[in-house]
């Protein structure tokens, strides 16, 4: 079967990851945003801690995110947020928390800054996997007995956080990628092309080399699991990652094998590549 050729109407029928599909990007935010309200309400409820993997982008979550917490006073104390990753620099340590790209400034300047500090996370719960200290989100998971959701946007080659695809020639099983924890690796040329195009007006040489991220064992053993793809650009490896071989080729595909896992898409990510199967869908 030519995926590229399932049309818009069939997407996600017959795929373990459920399709929910948003008329425009800023829905797909505020329904991310309102599902995880509700898993820290609910844990609020139940006076149970929430332990979350949360990712830097797509950032339109934290703005909702904001709005929400502080309006309905929705409590932040007994949550632990480990962020998916961060860039390093050439030698493998943290980029400065200044420069533009850092996720750490970053989630300062949009989130934690923004939270009344009456509802907001404790500072010692907000962790940024360390290339010093790879193992402290899987520890962080055993110590809690959970992980209650991670969520975060699909890269442009399928990756999650920066779990990038193996190299051309790497013989890696399924098994073995889903196995592979926190750690530093570089970012795949792909990777690094398409956030200079978002980031920093199409500057490749901007775009550090290196990151480290949370890794694929640590997020399968998420209770929810929930990507987001809110553009265009997204189309090709929605279709993979829905309808396509389950490979760590396409590192979300895996997700096919996850318990509750959902892909949060745009209508334009939807859209065929094929450019005569767009004209014929619409």
């Amino acid at each position: 079967m030519d995926i590229n050729k399932i049309k818009k109407d069939d997407l996600g029928k017959g795929s373990n990851i459920k399709l929910n599909v948003c008329d425009h990007e800023v829905d797909m935010y505020w329904k991310v945003a309102i599902e995880v309200l509700e898993a820290i309400a609910e844990n609020n409820r139940k006076n149970e801690p929430t332990l979350m993997v949360v990712p830097y982008g797509p950032i339109g979550p934290y703005s909702r995110l904001v709005y929400l917490i502080n309006k309905y006073r929705i409590s932040l104390k007994n949550c632990t947020f480990i962020n998916m990753d961060e860039y390093l620099t050439d030698d493998k340590k943290y980029i400065d928390i200044h420069d533009p790209l850092s996720f750490r400034g970053g989630m300062d300047r949009i989130f934690y800054s923004q939270i009344d500090e009456e509802l907001n996370v404790l500072p010692e719960n907000r962790y940024f996997p360390d290339p010093d200290h790879p193992e402290k989100p899987m520890e962080l998971i055993q110590k809690f007995g959970k992980l209650d959701m991670v969520f975060g946007g699909v890269g442009i080659n399928g990756h999650y956080a920066f779990n990038e695809p193996p190299e051309e020639g790497e013989d890696v099983s399924n098994e073995e990628f889903l196995n592979r924890p926190t750690r530093v690796l570089a970012v795949s040329r792909e990777t690094r092309t398409i956030n200079s195009f978002m980031n920093c007006g199409g500057d490749l040489n901007a775009i550090p080399k290196y990151c480290i991220t949370v890794g694929m064992k640590e997020m399968f053993m998420a209770e929810k699991v929930r990507m987001c793809m809110p553009r265009d650009w997204n189309a090709g490896a929605l279709r993979k990652v829905l309808h396509g071989e389950v490979s760590a080729k396409v590192p979300c595909s895996l997700f096919q094998k996850h318990q509750d896992a959902m892909l949060y898409a745009a209508a334009v990510a939807l859209e065929s590549p094929i450019p005569e199967i767009r004209v014929y869908n619409k």
